[in-house]
């Protein structure tokens, strides 16, 4: 009931959006000269609060759009040049503005205040971006938290990312690939406060210039960075509480002048959540019915420091370091009552308290130069990251009869360390040429990951190592890139091209004991794997906007996955006394060619249709052994077909605004791994992601926002419920703007739980689960420093970060 007042609840604010226009002009000077870079501001009458932001281009034009009726201010300020203010009234039709004529002033501007306020939702030519720090719901969560409510995103019940129906989702973290996966990359995203987060960047169709793994695309958490002159600095505080509270605070410190730029930031999170799960598995004659209960604890400071020198205004030269140091602990109680399936009669019970202690901690370096003069640029990269995961699990499985008599014990402890280490050095040069925009560039990376697990049977307080039960797994991967992309406009149209091609070099060594029935004792294990290959990764974009108002855009490209190191290592790793954990060493990489058409209705209305090719896809498959233990491996399915359908709007009405996404495909599974082990399912699955914000009493702020997917296939094989949740907040600014504060409730219809069913290879299994959901959260935060910001300057420096961002995560996409 509660998911279908959900689902209706946000179709409705897809009636909402309605009626909003363009406002255009030009501006000049008093010799009637265009004027570029020209700074306009689009500020409401009533209360002079900024509306929108633009810049005039070399024909002296500026244009605003998606703009509601009411009566508005354009504000128009140049350095030299007196302020201009003009007065217009937007009714129903688009608005074009008389050319605006500015005055150059008799004393020199010393310095004005320039405040913008970005939208939530941004869609551009090659990605989506939402703006986390403009979203009061967003305060107090984590990576993880936000990206389960991205458009397009969803997040299954192992906390696996998919996109648009796919997965190979790869998370890069301020344009550099991340080298987690799965359940550490998860974690990993956990300690992510969203008080670090600027924006979540969404790129489902990357150029050429980006790495070619991916193949439902990129998902880049962009941290945040100060960018103005002057010292100014932010220190926040925030506090939550659900079923157990959780803290975080930070302080952030910028200090911009002629000729360097020092940054430093840190983080501190505490939180503490629980989990809830229920598994029902029958297999052969055995029925399996396990109720668990977790409650996971997390510490995490993060740290970030840099320098930006600026050598001359053509080179700069700069240097980030940025690490998290993390603790986390889970407890879990599980009680599996064990049933003989024919006559459903209890056999035993089986109690598990497990406690896990661990530690994350991870340093990332970079060193990157910057030339830029008038049709060229040339940025050089150099990375080096250290990531260190450390597990050390207690295991006890005990077993009683129905009377709750203990009738025997098997207890373990595993520790395991796993150290990452990334190199990668890259180069990317891009110049004007015959009129359109040429670029190439080449990397070379590396990957060296060690993995020792070690177990140990646990007999009283005494631990003795099991030999055959432990295995270290050293794996390398080097990957070397080189690409070309090239884009030209034309008469009403325009053209990117590009071609990336990279040679790949593994090898995995596994090394540990395995018995020895001859001699019956355990001897030395060692197995692994080699393999080299070479690929061409093409992509091509045409966009038709000879009507500006109405442009149309056809791409295509080829990507690649490879497998996560702890998916190719082929020792059993053991779970508990019925589940197993196995590696796959003849893991494939996945491959997908997909092709799409856009479409842009007035800046407004943006449609997107794809159809995508997946072969030898990724999926974990929960396989049988020994008649009624389960084994978990990934193996590659046939192939995956999938149609997607994106829609989105904007709209803005006084002091509503309100932004819809819809996004809906097709997915078709098809493998066959033997007889009763076949796949070939498929399903429709829609999402529907909604913010709607007000603005009342100048100073605050109401939001409402959630999210819906239906019905859909995990991982090839579980059927999966529909799920969905709703947020409410309200934000309050202070002392003259420099403070705000957010209060939130998370999932007040408390809908967001998980459900659902396989039947795989004579094993069924139905699956649920909620966790802390609905979480009540308080955010304060303060901004000090200088707020005088010279806006020639302001404008420079926010151009060039946003070409060294864009160059740092790849470039710009096809769309």
């Amino acid at each position: 009931m509660k998911k279908s007042f959900l689902f209706a609840l946000l179709t409705f604010s897809l009636f909402l959006s309605v009626g909003a226009q363009s406002i255009s002009g030009t501006l000049h000077d008093e010799a009637g000269k265009p004027l570029s870079a020209v700074t306009v501001l689009l500020l409401k009458s009533a209360d002079s609060s900024t509306i929108k932001f633009a810049v005039t281009k070399a024909d002296g034009n500026y244009r605003f759009e998606n703009i509601a009726s009411g009566n508005y201010l354009i504000k128009s300020t140049n350095v030299g040049f007196e302020n201009n203010f003009s007065s217009i009234a937007v009714n129903t039709t688009d608005i074009t503005v008389p050319a605006i004529t500015l005055v150059k002033k008799t004393k020199e501007l010393s310095g004005v205040v320039v405040t913008a306020t970005r939208p939530i939702v941004e869609l551009k030519a090659d990605k989506t971006v939402l703006n986390v720090e403009g979203t009061i719901n967003s305060v107090g969560t984590d990576a993880l938290e936000l990206l389960r409510k991205a458009p397009g995103v969803v997040v299954d019940k192992d906390d696996n990312l998919s996109l648009s129906g796919k997965n190979g989702v790869r998370v890069y973290i301020d344009g550099k690939p991340s080298p987690l996966s799965g359940t550490d990359l998860a974690e990993y995203l956990k300690t992510m406060q969203s008080s670090n987060i600027d924006a979540l960047e969404i790129i489902t169709n990357p150029s050429a210039k980006y790495d070619a793994a991916g193949n439902a695309g990129i998902i880049n958490i962009r941290l945040k960075k100060n960018k103005s002159l002057g010292t100014n600095g932010t220190v926040n505080a925030g506090w939550g509480i659900g079923n157990y509270p959780k803290y975080n605070t930070g302080l952030s410190v910028n200090s911009r002048g002629k000729k360097t730029n020092v940054f430093a930031n840190y983080n501190y999170n505490n939180n503490k959540g629980r989990n809830l799960m229920d598994f029902y598995r029958t297999t052969a004659d055995t029925v399996f019915d396990m109720s668990n209960r977790m409650v996971n604890s997390n510490e995490a400071h993060t740290y970030k420091a840099g320098l930006d020198y600026f050598i001359n205004p053509k080179k700069t030269i700069g240097f980030v370091v940025n690490g998290m140091l993390s603790d986390n602990a889970m407890t879990s109680n599980a009680l599996t009552d064990i049933a003989y399936e024919p006559t459903k009669t209890s056999v035993r019970k089986l109690k598990a308290e497990n406690e896990n202690e661990g530690e994350r901690n991870n340093i990332n370096a970079n060193i990157n130069y910057r030339f830029a003069e008038k049709g060229k640029e040339l940025n050089i990269d150099a990375d080096y990251n250290h990531y260190y995961v450390f597990s050390n699990q207690y295991q006890p499985n005990i077993y009683y009869n129905q009377n709750d008599v203990e009738l025997y014990r098997n207890v373990y402890r595993m520790i395991s360390p796993t150290k990452i280490d990334m190199y990668a050095l890259k180069a990317d040069y891009e110049m004007d040429y015959k009129k359109g925009k040429l670029g190439f560039g080449a990397k070379l990376g590396f990957v060296n990951t060690s993995n020792n697990f070690k177990r140990y049977n646990v007999y009283g307080n005494t631990n003795a190592y099991d030999s055959g039960r432990s295995n270290r797994f050293d794996y390398k991967e080097n990957v070397n890139a080189a690409y070309v992309n090239y884009n030209k406009q034309y008469k009403g149209f325009m053209v990117q091209a590009g071609l990336r091609v990279e040679q790949t070099n593994l090898e995995g060594d596994s090394y540990g004991f395995t018995w020895d029935n001859q001699t019956n004792k355990y001897v030395d294990y060692k197995g692994g794997f080699k393999r080299d290959y070479f690929d061409f990764f093409p992509s091509v974009a045409f966009t038709f906007n000879k009507n500006p108002m109405s442009q149309w855009g056809i791409s295509a490209s080829r990507r690649i996955d490879r497998p996560a190191y702890q998916d190719l290592n082929p020792f059993e790793f053991k779970l508990d006394d019925y589940q197993y954990m196995r590696g796959n060493v003849n893991l494939r990489p996945q491959y997908t060619n997909s092709i799409s058409l856009t479409h842009s209705y007035k800046y407004k209305l943006n449609t997107k249709l794809s159809y995508s090719h997946v072969t030898d896809i990724f999926s974990q498959l929960i396989d049988t052994s020994e008649i009624s233990k389960s084994v978990m491996s990934k193996q590659n399915l046939a192939t995956q077909d999938i149609v997607s359908l994106n829609v989105s709007y904007p709209f803005i009405k006084k002091q509503f605004s309100s932004f819809v996404n819809l996004n809906s495909n097709y997915s078709k599974y098809k493998a066959d791994f033997g007889t009763g082990r076949e796949i070939n399912t498929d399903v429709f699955t829609v999402g529907l992601f909604m913010q709607n914000s007000l603005k009342f009493a100048k100073t605050w702020t109401a939001e409402l926002s959630g999210w819906y997917n239906s019905p859909t296939i995990w991982q090839g094989t579980m059927k999966s419920k529909a799920m969905g949740g709703m947020d409410l907040g309200l934000q309050k600014t202070l002392f003259n703007n420099k403070a705000t504060l957010k209060a939130s409730m998370g999932d007040i219809l408390k809908t967001m739980r998980w459900k659902g069913t396989s039947n795989f290879a004579g094993q069924y299994m139905l699956a649920s689960g909620r966790w802390e959901s609905r979480v009540f959260r308080l955010n304060f935060t303060y901004r000090f420093g200088n707020a005088q910001v010279k806006a020639a300057r302001q404008r420079k420096a926010a151009l060039e970060e946003e070409s060294k961002r864009t160059q740092q995560s790849g470039g710009m996409g096809g769309q």
